[in-house]
């Protein structure tokens, strides 16, 4: 029986399974600490090529198949496939359409869309759009399960607190938000991690008229860019230290992993540290950490010069008010940096090379740009962006505390003491209430609201950090730290879930139900 399904959920499943000998292995990873990321990653016992090799690939583009009740329709199969990702090696994948990245869907603010999953995959999936601002039912759930197709009944039905769908589900999605870079990717309860890290997520991209009214680079001056890292066995398999590797029964990762899993090789749009050439000019990148736990600190290295700098134009929730220039850009597990970088400011030929400063090894090296022509370019950042209307809390405040816990049996990552309960809630919010939420760690948590972005108001004494900027619906809290967000949810009422967005703590219960009524 899967325990996915149990109405227990995660507090029947960890008993006897994913913390087994308690927290005790958690040591040979190390902790996060302010300046960055301690711990060596999972090996891979393959021979692993030079960097600056492959050529970047870009997400092939979702293609609507028709318009039902005035939405744009389109349909994706989730589906295991070799692919190649190390050179001259095969790795199967779980992608969506068999591709890792998934397809790449474009889509417009206030024009819905549908979304038809078919899951060939041997596991119950779900999908959640990150970012998204989406109906509960439409949201993913972690127990609104779409079973395997043509294996339904091989999975029990009782006890669930979820919907469940047989072979295919349809996602609604309004797009009554803002232009903005969103991904999807799966949120099956207690197994998030391992889908994730085998290939299970793709962008999805929202315009609306305000950001095409700007002069930004656009077309092949535009790439996305999903950033995460991966370990590989020896036959090129992801190496991924599941309980089960199957994926049906036992969650969890070894006691060793259980402070999150890193890997030893960066892929960039699923290719190991790309190569890309561009014309001297200005360049749009959406970055995303689509890692399980890994944090980036990117910058643009110059052979005998300064970092070039990158401009930050966007957030989680789409434009910032008015840009802001970093010399490295720190990315948090599903946060999104919308960034542009002028590749006229070095001379044709240069090669400038992302670089990960919190890595070391492998994990330094992220990918290069090789600038090879000089070229036109009637772009431009203008001083004003986009509109941001600052939230104002009203009297609500609530604290939510992420740390290692026990309670009765449970022995893993706790929100306010408690694991996730699917039938219980940690709040219950009012629609429209602007409210301050506190947050509180042990070690690191990039933490994850679903429904609607907030607004980041103060890291401890001091205001907002510099990457806080705009709308965010992840926010990367440091160890020991305290900060407080400005939350509001709109349109949408019912059952909605915030988590640490470090998947293994994700899937070992740091997640809680809140309401919004």
């Amino acid at each position: 029986m899967s325990r996915a399904l149990s109405r227990r959920g995660f507090l029947g499943l960890v008993t006897g399974t994913a913390v087994v000998g308690g927290l005790a292995g958690c040591g040979a990873l190390g902790l996060d600490t302010p300046a960055g990321q301690t711990g060596e990653p999972l090996p891979s016992r393959i021979p692993l090529p030079a960097p600056y090799r492959v050529p970047l690939p870009i997400p092939a583009a979702a293609r609507p198949v028709g318009v039902v009740d005035g939405a744009e329709r389109y349909e994706i199969t989730q589906r295991a496939a070799a692919v190649e990702i190390l050179p001259g090696v095969r790795t199967t994948v779980w992608g969506y359409d068999g591709m890792f990245p998934g397809p790449t869907l474009e889509t417009r603010s206030g024009r819905p869309v549908v979304v038809r999953h078919r899951n060939e995959l041997p596991v119950p999936t779900v999908v959640h759009l990150h970012g998204g601002h989406t109906p509960a039912e439409h949201d993913g759930w972690p127990l609104d399960l779409v079973l395997p197709a043509g294996d339904s009944a091989a999975w029990p039905h009782h006890g669930t607190v979820g919907d469940l769908a047989a072979g295919v589900r349809e996602y609604r999605y309004l797009m009554t938000q803002r232009a903005a870079t969103l991904w999807y990717h799966d949120h099956r309860m207690d197994f998030t991690g391992p889908a994730v890290y085998r290939g299970l997520a793709g962008f999805h991209l929202v315009r609306d008229d305000v950001e095409d009214a700007l002069p930004l680079p656009r077309g092949e001056r535009e790439l996305p860019l999903l950033i995460c890292d991966r370990s590989f066995d020896a036959d090129g398999a992801f190496a991924y230290p599941s309980l089960d590797r199957s994926l049906r029964t036992l969650a969890g990762v070894s006691d060793d992993w259980m402070e999150g899993v890193l890997g030893d090789v960066v892929l960039v749009n699923g290719a190991p540290w790309p190569v890309h050439e561009v014309d001297g000019a200005r360049y749009r990148l959406r970055i995303l950490n689509a890692a399980n736990a890994r944090r980036f600190s990117l910058a643009l290295q110059v052979p005998g010069a300064a970092n070039l700098p990158i401009v930050q134009i966007g957030s989680d929730g789409g434009l910032l008010a008015a840009p802001v220039t970093h010399r490295a850009v720190d990315v948090a597990p599903g946060e999104r940096f919308d960034v542009v970088v002028d590749f006229a400011a070095v001379p044709v030929g240069t090669e400038v090379t992302m670089v990960n400063l919190l890595g070391s090894g492998t994990t330094r090296d992220v990918m290069r740009f090789r600038v090879v022509r000089a070229a036109a370019d009637d772009s431009r950042v203008p001083e004003r962006l986009a509109g941001v209307e600052p939230l104002v809390p009203g009297p609500v405040f609530r604290e939510f505390v992420f740390t290692r816990g026990a309670v009765g049996d449970h022995r893993g990552w706790t929100i306010n003491g408690q694991p996730f309960d699917p039938n219980g809630s940690l709040a219950d919010i009012p629609l429209g209430e602007t409210e301050t939420w506190r947050f509180r760690t042990d070690v690191h948590h990039p933490v994850h609201v679903h429904l609607d972005h907030g607004q980041v108001l103060r890291r401890g004494a001091r205001g907002p950090g510099p990457f806080d900027g705009g709308w965010k619906d992840t926010v990367d809290v440091r160890p020991r730290e305290i900060v407080d967000v400005a939350v509001r949810f709109s349109r949408h009422r019912g059952r909605f879930v915030m988590h640490c967005h470090n998947l293994e703590h994700e899937d070992m219960a740091m997640m809680a139900t809140i309401h919004v009524r």
